[in-house]
């Protein structure tokens, strides 16, 4: 048993409300016998497909493997929020990596959710961007932080479209008694998820990559020409790009040592009137708050609440997905105790020690990006733009990431988890005290 299988069937999307809601692409078949490429990419997602899709439009010959579908794992089923910035706040990269380096991952953070908006636009994309994330602080000692944190961003870094919220007006957007004030970015936004993914797969086959659904890989071997094995095919590339993040398994196992899967929770309430929508969240804005285990929420298209919230960190799903996420949004809306509930689901995604991506290289030719940490919509598709720069020789932005320290989780393969537990557990405990 692995994550790819553990909580899913083989080839078919989760019972999630993007996969209920999408028109899916016909089937990519798989990958099978000798072949021979520019580029293989290893992995569906965010990430992979935006790599063939930029590296198919300079005229590379790419081929992507993925082993289930298209957007299958995190990238199709996330909360959709794009945020600006990187995971980490532009006073702890400061201190991190220095106030020159921080100040270029904040331009890279900037250029991410621009793509993500330009991406919307084009008509294989069919999926529209909202603008507004709400940042909500649910303890009263948290909030002048908020306030200084946005003063610094106008100060500083010239970021006008972040407004400090004291509880009254995040009151007025969010009916929640929950919050005590806090921010909006209006330049941040949230999207269907699997609609970008799947617009991305449009994008990349008609730019001219090559799509392979079904196509576990087994193996990397490594050399001057690599060669990437599946379970039907020996795939021969001047360039791997690895694309996995939580799904990696023990590919790569430097990567695996920096990169801890984690599980989230999802769920869709049945849809809304306008009226019952704006009595919630004015604006159709998205929310995030401060709590470790991060509540998230906004509405779809077809103004369904869809709520994240909880986190487990061994391989298999609670047996009652909805049960789980109910708890924390009765306790945002408790107005929501008795809403129906449409879809519930969950889905895995890779986190760091200290929440940044790791972007790394191994050897001259495999590329890897990963560990985006709930903050992969805008960082994971302009990861790919990134690496199509760095494999064409233009590697400045692939740089910049790769300099962020990236330190291994401790306990090593057999400890590490159980030591994730328990710092989640007293971080989850900290919230609640």
């Amino acid at each position: 048993m692995d994550l790819l299988t553990a909580n899913d069937r083989a080839g078919e999307y989760p019972d999630s409300y993007y996969a209920a809601a999408a028109a899916p692409l016909p089937r990519f078949g798989p990958a099978r016998g000798a072949v021979r490429c520019d580029v293989c990419v290893v992995g569906g997602g965010f990430t992979g497909l935006s790599t063939a899709l930029h590296l198919a439009e300079r005229g590379y010959d790419v081929r992507l493997v993925e082993a289930q579908r298209v957007g299958f794992g995190a990238s199709g089923r996330n909360g959709g929020q794009v945020g600006q910035g990187q995971r980490v706040e532009q006073d702890d990269l400061e201190a991190l990596v220095g106030l020159d380096h921080a100040r270029r991952l904040w331009k890279i953070a900037m250029q991410s959710v621009e793509l993500v908006r330009d991406l919307a636009a084009r008509p294989e994309v069919h999926a529209q961007f909202h603008d507004g994330i709400i940042h909500a602080d649910h303890k009263a000692g948290y909030v002048a932080h908020s306030r200084a944190y946005v003063e610094k961003m106008q100060r500083e870094y010239g970021y006008e479209h972040a407004q400090f919220l004291d509880r009254d007006a995040l009151r007025e957007r969010v009916n929640s008694p929950a919050y005590f004030g806090g921010m909006i970015d209006t330049r941040s936004g949230h999207i269907d998820p699997l609609e970008l993914a799947l617009g991305l797969a449009r994008l990349a086959v008609g730019a001219g990559a090559t799509l392979h659904e079904g196509s576990r890989v087994t193996e990397i071997k490594p050399g001057k020409v690599a060669t990437v094995v599946t379970d039907a095919a020996q795939i021969s590339a001047d360039f791997v790009v690895l694309a996995c993040n939580g799904y990696l398994g023990g590919l790569q196992p430097d990567v695996a040592r920096r990169i801890m899967p984690i599980n989230n929770f999802i769920l869709a309430t049945e849809p809304m009137s306008e009226a019952e929508q704006a009595a919630l969240i004015r604006d159709n804005v998205a929310v995030a708050d401060s709590k470790f285990v991060v509540n998230y929420f906004r509405f779809s298209d077809d103004r369904r609440l869809l709520f994240g919230g909880s986190e487990s960190y061994g391989m298999r799903f609670p047996s009652d997905i909805e049960a789980k996420v109910r708890r924390p949004m009765a306790q945002i809306f408790p107005q929501l105790a008795n809403v129906k509930v449409d879809h519930a689901w969950g889905g895995t995604l890779g986190i760091t020690m200290n929440r940044m991506p790791h972007f790394a290289r191994y050897g001259a030719n495999v590329l890897s990006m990963s560990g985006f940490s709930g903050h992969g919509v805008a960082m994971g598709t302009l990861s790919g733009q990134i690496a199509a720069e760095a494999i064409a020789g233009q590697v400045e932005r692939f740089d910049v990431m790769a300099e962020v320290p990236s330190p291994k989780f401790p306990g090593g393969a057999t400890l590490r988890q159980p030591l994730l537990v328990l710092g989640m557990l007293w971080f989850a405990l900290r919230d609640r005290l």
